[in-house]
């Protein structure tokens, strides 16, 4: 065997469907290390192991490659969410348990989290691309976790409240956890255990959701009033 023949081919030479999946997989590293205006074609290319030309084959501008990066990252983890909803045989307790640990495998352990990072800091420069995030990736969370309140309440494990608060509440914590893996958890004296934060806010969350009934409230009034007698 020649020693021409023994080199690897060149990467820019595989086959040209494999291109944009791996273009999209440079950019989400990059985005997530060093933001979304600090990321540059260039960069992308170089770490994909193309030319900046092939970048412009596939996506006419960075906003568009970071769209791409959204709808094939994010995007379809959201959509397993609602299916998983749609699918769950469980309590509604389990199942807000399942997709919170779920979603924090997919995404917040993951370089994903680093996404809604880089949106909450960067969201106010780049207006439209915060809406494109707005409506493909917050949107589609919303409606996966309103669908699991919504089943709760209609099966009467949980009370009736106000499923959009509800949700907004139900999501924060999460949203922090992610947030403060990917910014000052390193300076955190006392390393997090997130599943065990994660198993923490579900347990606060299924017991202030849960329906109580009527008779659990008046008992101890009951009681106390047996006790004077």
């Amino acid at each position: 065997m020649s020693v021409a023949a023994a080199k690897p081919a060149p990467r820019w030479t595989r086959r040209k469907e494999a291109r944009p999946s791996e273009l999209v997989d440079a950019a989400l590293d990059l985005f997530v290390e060093r933001g979304f205006a600090a990321t540059r074609l260039e960069d992308v290319a170089a770490r994909a192991g193309v030319s900046k030309g092939t970048v412009y084959l596939y996506f006419p501008n960075k906003e568009e490659l970071f769209k791409a990066v959204i709808r094939q990252a994010l995007v379809p983890t959201l959509e397993r969410g609602r299916e998983l909803v749609d699918r769950y045989q469980g309590s509604t307790a389990d199942l807000l348990r399942t997709l919170v640990h779920t979603w924090w495998k997919a995404v917040g352990a993951t370089r994903l989290g680093g996404i809604p990072k880089l949106m909450i800091a960067e969201s106010g420069n780049f207006p439209q691309l915060a809406q494109f995030y707005y409506d493909e990736v917050i949107q589609r969370g919303h409606r996966v976790f309103a669908a699991a309140l919504e089943r709760g309440i209609a099966s009467g494990e949980f009370r009736a409240l106000d499923v959009g608060y509800a949700l907004r509440v139900a999501i924060a914590p999460m949203i922090f956890a992610l947030l403060w893996r990917h910014s000052l958890c390193s300076c955190d004296k006392e390393p997090w255990d997130f599943e065990k934060y994660l198993d923490m806010h579900v347990d606060l969350l299924v017991n202030g959701l849960v329906a109580r009934h009527p008779r659990a409230r008046t008992a101890p009034r009951a009681a106390k009033a047996k006790r004077k007698r």
